[in-house]
């Protein structure tokens, strides 16, 4: 997806039969190694015997994004919508073809657009009906090659009765499980996106917008099929002169939901026009604020554990 997802080093030697010569050299260079899992996961495409045939799909944790996807039906015209590069890598690396991503936060349809182009099937929320009839056009104007569905529901993603009414569809398929979960809620009050009280752009504290987030994980948790994942697309923001660390309180609410974090994912995107116009700007209101420009955000990983 003409993606530059961060720099990897690479030594150039059998990963497997020389594995703690390589340890020991990374080490040296200063990188913090995770274990050698005790469980093996193969949920998605990609596993541990056939990676090196998905060479598109990123495993570090910082993603610098050259520019927005824009191809098909990926217009990029709804103001506060996520890259889709996001969700392609989401999808392409916890999912499978044929299975069900949802989105509890849908806009425009970016995530569903991505599930239709990799031949996943999907379900996304909007509050908002005018913002889902977008979505609608938008996602029945991508191409279908693999004859998957794409249902949106309009409603709110805290409450029951939509829950339910994302079963009846799953029933009507021959379903009864999600296998990823997209959310990529407001910013809080960053940009409003409505007059709709239940909007979270319109929550009137930060302590009402956690707790109305963490009613939507409560209420699609059951929706989510054991150990599979749970994707948080979040920023940070500032209020009276300090930063508000937007993406931790988040993920702090899906881990008292029940969810585990796996990864915490950087990502910055440099081919933004906006941003480039406005760096001098921001520059000199950095030194004069006593700050650091944003240029980041969050992709939370999170995984609903498996019964015991």
């Amino acid at each position: 997806m003409g993606v530059v997802m961060g720099s990897e080093h690479r030594l150039g030697r059998n990963l497997v039969d020389d594995a703690d010569e390589i340890e020991a050299e990374a080490q040296e260079l200063g990188y913090v190694l995770t274990p050698d899992p005790d469980e093996v996961s193969d949920i998605g495409e990609a596993t541990g015997e056939n990676w090196r045939d998905f060479p598109e799909i990123a495993t570090n944790s910082l993603w610098i994004i050259g520019s927005r996807e824009r191809t098909g039906a990926h217009v990029g015209d709804y103001h506060g919508n996520f890259v889709p590069q996001i969700p392609f890598q989401a999808i392409r690396r916890f999912t499978r073809p044929g299975e069900v991503v949802l989105d509890v936060f849908l806009g425009s349809g970016t995530s569903l657009i991505e599930a239709r182009r990799q031949g996943r099937h999907g379900i996304g929320i909007e509050l908002i009906p005018a913002t889902a009839a977008l979505a609608r056009g938008l996602v029945a104007s991508e191409e279908n090659p693999r004859g998957t569905w794409q249902e949106v529901i309009v409603g709110d993603s805290a409450e029951p009765a939509t829950t339910e009414e994302v079963r009846r569809v799953l029933g009507g398929r021959g379903r009864d499980s999600v296998q990823l979960i997209v959310a990529h809620p407001p910013y809080h009050d960053i940009i409003r996106f409505s007059d709709h009280p239940d909007d979270l752009s319109n929550a009137p504290t930060l302590e009402a917008f956690i707790e109305r987030f963490k009613s939507v994980l409560r209420a699609t948790y059951g929706l989510l099929e054991d150990n599979r994942f749970l994707v948080v697309v979040i920023g940070d923001k500032y209020r009276n002169r300090e930063w508000i660390p937007l993406g931790f309180y988040t993920m702090q609410a899906a881990q008292q939901v029940g969810y585990r974090l796996k990864s915490i994912v950087v990502k910055n995107m440099e081919g933004n026009r906006a941003k480039r116009n406005l760096e001098n700007l921001w520059r000199q209101r950095a030194f004069r604020g006593k700050y650091y420009i944003f240029k980041h955000e969050y992709v939370l990983f999170l995984e609903k554990p498996g019964h015991s």
